[in-house]
């Protein structure tokens, strides 16, 4: 499925590192699960992956998350569903 990057809550993690990433998630999707959007849009950027990595890494654990997947034409966003 390809949706319109624009419609979607954004959440840009560009400057974050491995080691602060988790806590911006948590706290976007957090806040995301409260305002009933069930799909929100994260930007890691492509670079050398290792925001990617670190945050489908944590995506993975997290409840709330129903999927996620990168986005068709842009590999440096992750799109996410959320159980809402």
């Amino acid at each position: 499925m390809i949706l319109p990057l624009d419609k979607y809550p954004k959440l840009d993690v560009h400057g974050e590192t491995r080691e602060t990433v988790f806590t911006v998630l948590k706290d976007f999707i957090l806040d995301n699960i409260k305002l009933k959007n069930s799909v929100i849009i994260i930007v890691h950027g492509k670079g050398s992956g290792i925001l990617k990595e670190e945050i489908h890494f944590h995506l993975k654990k997290m409840k709330p998350v129903k999927t996620f997947y990168l986005h068709y034409w842009n590999q440096g966003v992750t799109i996410v569903e959320l159980n809402i």
